[in-house]
């Protein structure tokens, strides 16, 4: 399982922009969320795409990869301009269908990539596209929870919902990961992590204050008050360390 930065990037804004479209098609959150998260993970497609030309002796698998990265970056962009071009009717003039186009265009660009990363291409597959929904769910949570100092008066059902999608993911990318060859290849020592097993403690620790974060966020969002909004956000930012720690010392200690 290849650590690549072109595949990580492209992960990521796939998994952000399914996340998105998780939430604007309540059509309850302002215009403005759209447009930042739409930007900042369609720039985040173009260093994927841009990463992707730049591999040397490209393959198909690599072509498939930087061409579904061009095509999330133009969905993401096109939607971007669709909810410019109807600003002024407000957010419910908005169809949230125009958010879909970009992130099925990373997952085709993910069967590609599956195919650069070693190993069993369906584990790969799995690996990727479990990886990018859980990625982009918790780092969309995160966004969303500063979205409240935007939007005071916004419901606690978004955040609520993509804070449940993440515990809903947490674990299946922990089964993936440890599926032969995994991550119980490292803990059991069957694959030597060049730190005398620390990787696979480290590994086994970001698992579970992950989920630990993620319960403990559900619970403040269960709290009344409007500060415990502001305390699930603060939570979610070690979320995302620990989540990506899951996700990124895997790969890189399985890394061929």
């Amino acid at each position: 399982m290849k650590l690549d930065l072109a595949t990580f990037l492209l992960q990521w804004a796939a998994g952000g922009l399914a996340g998105l479209w998780c939430t604007t098609r309540r059509r309850e959150l302002g215009i403005g969320y759209g447009w930042l998260l739409r930007a900042t993970y369609g720039l985040i497609g173009i260093g994927a795409a841009v990463a992707f030309f730049g591999h040397e002796g490209s393959l198909g698998g690599d072509r498939i990869a930087a061409i579904g990265a061009c095509a999330l970056v133009l969905g993401a962009s096109l939607a971007l301009a669709q909810s410019i071009m109807t600003r002024k009717a407000g957010v419910t003039a908005f169809a949230p269908i125009w958010d879909t186009a970009a992130p099925i265009a990373g997952l085709i660009g993910l069967l590609g990539a599956a195919d650069i990363s070693g190993g069993s291409y369906a584990l790969a597959l799995a690996r990727l596209v479990v990886g990018a929904l859980f990625l982009g769910a918790v780092s969309d949570a995160m966004l969303l929870g500063h979205w409240y100092l935007v939007q005071p008066g916004l419901r606690r059902d978004p955040l609520q919902e993509l804070v449940r999608i993440t515990g809903f993911i947490w674990p299946l990318e922990v089964v993936v990961l440890l599926i032969p060859t995994g991550m119980v290849s490292v803990i059991n020592g069957s694959i030597d992590d060049g730190y005398n097993g620390i990787l696979g403690w480290v590994w086994i620790a970001c698992c579970v204050f992950t989920i630990g974060l993620i319960w403990i966020t559900m619970i403040a969002l269960k709290e009344r008050y409007y500060s415990a909004v502001m305390s699930a956000t603060g939570l979610l930012y070690l979320a995302i360390l620990t989540a990506f720690g899951t996700d990124l010392v895997a790969r890189a200690v399985l890394a061929p």
